[in-house]
């Protein structure tokens, strides 16, 4: 096994475990009418920090794929096209565009608690940007009627969860990192020395 391949199986391990964690945080929903209160959105955006954008996508997206295929994995255990394709598929397909924003802004260069902190509020932007007009359409909502309901009652959560997410980056993600960048270390030597 090559130590791409490797690495790759390795990112695949965490890509998966994050997917775990998002349906872990779509089950844990407060109904508040069209749109639950979730934490899978949170799990969200720790795969982009952590992952990046490539393998934080495809966590985002296998998420996103299960549900689709009929898997109870959505918010409240809920499954299915008619929910991909219901009042809040946009903020599905929004959790795809959320991994990515994440993921590209903040793996730019030097990690710091300010670019993690602009990724994660852009990705939230892009998240309600694909959210908040599905509802409205899906609905057929005025745009007054569709933030109250999809965007003005998440606000308090969102900025916690940005918080939340950005120091346990800023506490863990350097570790995590240095683990992943060993392991390319480990297999590059490895290669040398089978060569040698």
């Amino acid at each position: 096994m090559s130590d791409s391949t490797s690495l790759n199986l390795r990112l695949t391990v965490y890509a998966a475990l994050f997917t775990a964690l998002i349906i872990i945080g779509g089950y844990l929903s407060i109904p508040l009418g069209a749109v639950p209160i979730v934490l899978a959105d949170f799990f969200v955006m720790l795969a982009g920090l952590f992952l990046g954008k490539k393998w934080g996508f495809a966590s985002a997206v296998l998420y996103v794929f299960l549900g689709a295929l009929g898997l109870p994995v959505y918010a409240g255990g809920k499954a299915g096209l008619a929910v991909l394709f219901g009042p809040t598929g946009g903020f599905l397909f929004g959790y795809i565009a959320l991994a990515f924003m994440v993921g590209l802004i903040a793996s730019q260069k030097r990690p710091s608690v300010l670019r993690n902190l602009t990724a994660l509020i852009t990705g939230n932007i892009f998240l309600y940007a694909f959210g908040i007009p599905w509802l409205k359409t899906v609905l057929n909502l005025s745009w007054e009627a569709a933030l109250a309901a999809g965007l003005t009652p998440f606000i308090p959560g969102a900025v916690i969860k940005i918080i939340v997410a950005a120091a346990i980056a800023q506490a863990f993600l350097p570790r995590f990192k240095k683990s992943l960048a060993g392991y390319v270390e480990q297999a590059e030597e490895k290669a040398e020395q089978d060569q040698g």
